[in-house]
């Protein structure tokens, strides 16, 4: 994996080669170099293996998606600010099976950063809705449960939410 600016020059570099080839008449070249330079624009706002790791997640492959985070040895040099938010959402939904405080700390850490999407942070606070509720602080369960209902428009999260008030009810 490359840092996040090496990325870039290598993307200039391929850009620069493609003009080059566009002056010396080879066109098809050019372009092909272009779609090149163009990839890795793209992984230095899509890290590669923060979409890996989405992909295995999908499949339900916790073991599998957490081996595709682990090749981000640093984060804060590899990703840029939103990308990281999702390294750490994606850890924290890995370390959420077996221990809830690093969990916790994942999460605040990824709403921080930011996420781009309301249903990834309205997902996050539910998670730490659910971490409060465990660690019996009723008030900030219910206050996250709270905003988590609002940033969720298209009922996604519904059950989720029901479950969690029914849970806190109990408490």
């Amino acid at each position: 994996m490359f840092n996040k600016y090496i990325k870039l020059v290598i993307a200039g570099a391929i850009f620069i080669w493609a003009v080059f080839q566009f002056v010396e008449g080879n066109i098809m070249n050019g372009i092909s170099l272009l779609l090149l330079a163009g990839i890795f624009v793209l992984f230095y706002f899509k890290n590669e293996f923060i979409l890996l790791a989405f992909l295995q997640l999908r499949k339900q492959n916790f073991a599998g998606a957490s081996k595709w985070l682990s090749y981000i040895k640093n984060p804060s040099s590899a990703l840029i600010k939103k990308q990281e938010g999702y390294y750490n959402f994606l850890q924290g939904i890995m370390v959420s099976q077996t221990n809830i405080t690093q969990a916790e700390k994942y999460f605040k850490k990824a709403l921080s950063l930011g996420l781009n999407m309301n249903h990834d942070v309205a997902m996050a606070k539910l998670q730490l809705a659910g971490i409060a509720m465990t660690k019996r602080r009723k008030r900030e369960a219910t206050l996250l449960m709270n905003e988590a209902k609002k940033l969720d428009t298209q009922n996604m999260l519904a059950d989720q939410i029901k479950m969690l008030k029914d849970q806190l009810k109990k408490i």
